[in-house]
């Protein structure tokens, strides 16, 4: 049963990986499995019941992880910072942004950022 086990929580790292590589990809259930050569709702359910998320949600922050780094770091503008990490509409971006890191993008920069003057949108 622990080989079993070990190879669930081996999945989900892969799994994880892959998002991280392929962060400002759009999400595809279908290549995630293909590149793992397992199958979408094995995957799915293997990444919930490891992690305790789904994968779109990781998806989600580790982008926003990287928007945060970009916020703090570089002087793009809001959009620009979400169309990097892969989000095509800003608004869709401030939405999942709020939603993760509990304050929007501009709110973040403001409390994190190392004096970088902010492009003018």
């Amino acid at each position: 049963m622990k080989a079993i086990q070990d190879s669930g929580n081996d999945l989900s790292e892969k799994a994880r990986a892959y998002l991280e590589a392929h962060s400002a990809e759009k999400f595809s259930l279908n290549e995630i499995a293909g590149a793992l050569y397992v199958n979408g709702s094995y995957l799915l359910r293997t990444f919930r019941r490891r992690t305790g998320m789904t994968l779109l949600h990781c998806h989600h922050m580790i982008r926003c992880r990287k928007a945060m780094e970009l916020l703090s770091r570089t002087g793009l503008s809001i959009s620009e910072v979400g169309e990097t990490v892969g989000y095509v509409s800003s608004s869709h971006f401030s939405h999942i942004f709020r939603s993760i890191a509990g304050c929007t993008p501009r709110e973040y920069r403001k409390a994190h950022s190392e004096g970088i003057p902010e492009k003018e949108i």
